[in-house]
């Protein structure tokens, strides 16, 4: 029996959305078709974005299916940038995803952050009238850092920009309000909350019309086109409603369990990186040890971790995230994530506390 303390990468399905995802595979029918098969498809696909606009405080009408988290933060961003050319610039947090951070490609400015992983204030300066999106994530994937979107919302649109934030770790940990949050662009993603992999949306607020991305036909309001994925679409929907629904028991659940981690850090000689305010995720570093074999330590006692956000699999560097923070680049590289999710227990904390000092000590020595 492993012990999956990962759930940041992804989630186990939850048996509402293995239900719904077996039951809409059953059926036929392309929603984009007029004869009858077709419009049953299209009314599940309806009925799907109706229940996941409910389910964050959205219209169905600001909801765009997307393949996943990423690309809802590539559409959001670029977009942006391709719909209001004569505003060019945009501005993105120092402790984005990789999919927000990757803008820097595009000459997207980075705002500074503090040492707990705060978008800094000053960085409010930097908004002017040529900035046509800032974006800034609400819950850090690699840090659990939760950020104050007020100010960054307040000054954007005094300014006539648009606010973008990744909401792929705040689903089902913190509340998320599309229309309470203020801002015009949020991306989200299924199988960080027991959704299957495959699936995300982006909402986008009335009154913005972004450029599409590709080409092709009509889908998704003209946003993001190709053959929507109905099962998919249905089994997200599930999966969030019941994430949201469990929300008010299960954070707390999950924060004792996240505190009762950092305990087992502290006994092991880590330090915390972050203000981790996120229910579900611990990240701390272990100086003197190295993170990929710390990693490969864990796996062989049967404990699935990881150094940070999935999508820097198999690179060796330090944390991108953890270097904006100023940490050095030996204890950004001695760095771990513990994230937590529906499934964990305090047994998977137990064994983990039978473990990590032992595996830390490994490390240390050189592995022997």
């Amino acid at each position: 029996m492993r012990t999956y303390l990962d759930h940041a990468a992804t989630s186990p399905l939850c048996l509402v959305a293995r239900e719904r995802l077996v039951e809409a595979l059953e059926a036929l029918g392309n929603p984009s078709a007029s004869h009858r098969s077709g419009q049953l498809a299209r009314r599940r696909l309806e009925e799907a974005r109706e229940e996941l606009a409910d389910a964050v405080g959205a219209a169905p009408s600001e909801v765009v299916f997307t393949s996943g988290g990423s690309e809802a933060d590539s559409l959001a961003l670029l977009g942006s940038r391709y719909a209001r050319p004569e505003r060019p610039r945009l501005l993105i947090s120092a402790v984005e995803h990789a999919a927000v951070a990757g803008a820097r490609r595009f000459g997207a400015e980075v705002l500074p952050v503090d040492g707990d992983g705060h978008v800094l204030a000053e960085g409010l300066g930097q908004i002017t009238d040529d900035v046509t999106v800032v974006s800034i994530i609400k819950v850090g994937n690699e840090t659990g850092v939760v950020q104050d979107l007020d100010p960054w919302v307040e000054r954007a649109h005094g300014r006539g920009a648009w606010v973008h934030t990744d909401a792929v770790q705040a689903l089902g940990h913190v509340p998320v309000d599309f229309r309470g949050d203020g801002v015009d662009l949020m991306s989200l993603s299924a199988h960080k909350v027991g959704g299957p992999v495959g699936i995300g949306a982006l909402l986008v607020r009335r009154g913005v019309t972004l450029a599409p991305a590709g080409l092709g036909g009509e889908q998704e309001g003209g946003i993001r086109s190709g053959t929507q994925s109905v099962a998919l679409a249905t089994a997200f929907a599930a999966a969030a409603s019941q994430a949201v629904r469990e929300l008010a028991d299960e954070a707390p659940r999950l924060a004792g369990l996240r505190d009762r981690i950092r305990d087992v850090v502290a006994v092991a000689g880590g330090v915390l990186n972050g203000a981790g305010e996120a229910c579900h995720i611990v990240n701390a570093s272990f100086p003197g040890a190295r993170s990929q074999e710390l990693l490969l330590l864990l796996d062989q006692a049967g404990i699935d971790a990881s150094a940070g956000s999935a999508c820097r699999a198999g690179v060796s560097a330090p944390s991108d995230v953890l270097l904006a923070m100023g940490l050095g680049v030996e204890h950004a590289g001695s760095a771990l994530r513990f994230s937590i999710g529906r499934t964990s227990t305090a047994t998977d904390v137990a064994r983990l506390a039978a473990v990590l000092p032992g595996v830390v000590e490994r490390s240390r020595a050189g592995g022997h």
